[in-house]
């Protein structure tokens, strides 16, 4: 891999490499790029793996190598402290509650210490504390040059060193933000980096095509009401009626919100002159308010707008609003596809089915002039497909043409996991099959002591699961039962890990969604992995339905050329937590017996690593008792699990 990364570098072109768990990519793709003294941007998939990157791996590696090399961190705006912002909330009356009062004073006494205004090196701040948004910015409600805290301002500092390093880390979001919107600061680093290397590449699709659509939400209408009564009284009190106007806005947005009624379902479709099972007199009606009122907000500050850039920018935000408003009256674009997310506020998305066009006219073309052939990209992650042209990835990221590399896991499944399919379950889909899957999760934590992740793909099994285990260990304190949502997903990874240490019971770990992926739990304090059922796509999906129609009109098989290499991809991610390196044991149950028993199934089991099946319950049973075992040897005679 390292080989094939250094000759992309030096002969430009795009590379794609899915290397297995195990295989080291990270330094793979480093040690190429530190060596060739290009300026680099690297992009992983989340803030935490950035951290990692630049804390971690990229110091020890350039001081191993003795090379002098200058790196930078680059985050959203949302992950810096805004010192303007800090000071407005301070001022602010109307905080929620002393538990915000508390965290803002901790923060205040934070900014005068730190260096890069990075909230991450807070301790002790809740990463969904109800404080974050009140000093931070966004692309909204930052003033830019106008801001009276611009020389200080952490998130320019950040850009400064950006533009100044070797190598830059940034994540996908940021990447994408930049690329739809030309804000984030890379719209100056890019063009001088030559070399873009993607880590974790399997989220750039599903990440691409939130930021290159169109978004409106009712929050960032309360938002701007908000905002704008907040620097109305403080900055230009009785010059406007900002009770007013603030008043108007909350109520478009409210009305907006009740068009759509209560208990729908959280996603749903638009493919006509407004969503589904939504008035087609009152939506459009509703929209058109709702621009109206941002209209008004305009009036209001543009009488003011010479008092204080506040007002400026709050100008340009009603501004967008409407504007967007305005497009959402409008017929989709083609080759697009709109929905509305359903919650506490609407949000109305309008996007694109994939992101091969914006890869190929901003990426492989950058510069338009032969400069893009010379540039080098690299795309890499442990699961991009299960065909030898890693199809599932290359084909919506417009790399076709990219020379493909897949590098197999070092690991010897064989011996190290075993993959067990229980056969005589209720059906998927069928209300008995959360219970069962609950009674040989609860079987496998029994016998070992918890170490035990069960991953649902969806929030009712979720529920469902999670509810069976704390009824089935709730008296006993046998084992903890942690759910996904009950603390943030770094504490319940702690505390998981703390349970397999002996400090308290062992635990088992209820999750969906992002757990499926990212979750790094080496050596035995995680044994035994359960998957409820196949991850394919949910068919009702407006993006899902949209692929699937587009496949149709081009005369192929939506199941097979879509749902099937996504069940593929999503269930070898997430059998992908069990072995993380040589020394690791484990079994792996996916409690559908489709994956035995259906044609498509021998597709699915080629995706996975090549574990020995279990084909009866006394194998697994024997199996987990086996894992046990080693396990306790292990706390005598380390060298036992390797």
């Amino acid at each position: 891999m390292a080989l094939a990364v250094a000759r992309t570098i030096e002969q430009g072109g795009a590379l794609v490499v899915e290397a297995g768990t195990g295989v080291g990519k990270t330094f793979s793709y480093l040690v190429p790029a530190l060596l060739s003294g290009e300026r680099v941007l690297l992009s992983t998939a989340t803030k935490t793996l950035q951290d990692q990157l630049y804390g971690r791996d990229l110091p020890r590696l350039a001081q191993a190598l003795g090379l002098p090399v200058k790196t930078a961190l680059l985050k959203g705006r949302a992950s810096y402290l805004c010192l303007h912002r800090m000071e407005l909330a301070r001022r602010d009356l109307t905080l929620p509650d002393r538990t915000s009062v508390r965290a803002l004073a901790k923060v205040e006494e934070w900014s005068q210490v730190t260096r890069t205004g990075d909230l991450a090196e807070l301790p002790g701040l809740d990463e969904r504390s109800p404080i974050i948004p009140l000093v931070t910015s966004t692309r909204d409600n930052c003033l830019g040059a106008q801001c009276p805290r611009f020389r200080a301002c952490h998130v320019n500092t950040a850009r400064r060193e950006a533009l100044g390093a070797d190598i830059v880390v940034v994540n996908h979001h940021l990447f994408f933000a930049d690329l739809a919107v030309r804000e984030s600061g890379m719209a100056e680093l890019l063009p001088t980096v030559r070399v873009g290397i993607f880590d974790e590449a399997h989220q750039l699709n599903e990440t691409g095509v939130q930021f290159l659509g169109a978004q409106l939400t009712t929050g960032q209408v309360l938002d701007l009401a908000r905002d704008l009564l907040a620097a109305g009284l403080q900055l230009a009190r009785g010059l406007v009626d900002w009770q007013q106007l603030a008043a108007i806005l909350e109520r478009a947005a409210r009305d907006l919100r009740l068009v759509v009624g209560r208990g729908m379902a959280t996603r749903l479709r638009w493919t006509a002159a407004g969503p589904e099972a939504v008035s087609p007199d009152a939506w459009p009606q509703s929209l058109e308010a709702l621009q109206a009122a941002c209209g008004q907000a305009q009036d209001g500050l543009a009488t003011v707008s010479e008092i204080a850039p506040d007002f400026v920018r709050l100008h340009e935000r009603a501004e967008a609003l409407a504007q967007r408003a305005a497009r959402f009256v409008q017929p989709c674009e083609p080759g697009s596809v709109r929905w509305i997310d359903v919650g506490q506020q609407l949000r109305l998305v309008e996007s694109p089915l994939d992101i091969a066009q914006a890869v190929h006219t901003r990426l492989l073309k950058q510069d338009g002039e032969g400069e893009a052939s010379h540039r080098a990209w690299i795309f890499t992650s442990a699961t991009l497909g299960d065909d030898e042209r890693l199809s599932w990835f290359t084909e919506p990221c417009g790399l076709g043409a990219a020379e493909i590399l897949r590098v197999g896991s070092p690991f010897d499944y064989a011996r190290q996991a075993a993959l067990y399919v229980p056969q005589g379950l209720p059906r998927p889909g069928e209300p008995a099959h959360s219970a069962a899957v609950a009674a040989i999760a609860a079987e496998g934590a029994s016998r070992l002591g918890g170490r035990t992740m069960v991953l649902t793909t969806t929030l009712r099994a979720l529920r469902a699961i999670g509810e069976a285990l704390q009824q089935r260990f709730g008296e006993s304190g046998e084992v903890e039962v942690l759910v996904q949502g009950q603390w943030p997903k770094r504490r319940l990874i702690e505390r998981f890990r703390e349970g397999a240490q002996g400090g308290g019971p062992g635990c088992v770990l209820v999750a969906s969604a992002s757990f499926w992926e990212g979750v790094d739990i080496p050596g035995d304090a995680l044994q035994l992995v359960v998957i409820d059922k196949l991850p394919f796509p949910p068919p009702g999906d407006p993006l899902v339905e949209a692929r699937a129609q587009r496949l149709q009109a081009q005369g192929r098989s939506p199941f097979n050329d879509y749902y099937v290499p996504e069940a593929a991809v999503a269930l070898k991610q997430g059998a992908g937590r069990l072995i993380r390196q040589e020394t690791d044991r484990g079994v792996l149950v996916v409690c559908d017996s489709r994956l035995a028993s259906m044609g498509y199934g021998r597709r699915l089991l080629q995706a996975l690593p090549p574990m020995r099946r279990l084909t009866s319950a006394e194998g697994f049973e024997e199996a987990l008792d086996e894992l046990a075992g080693l396990t306790r040897a292990s706390t005598t005679d380390p060298g036992l699990l390797g």
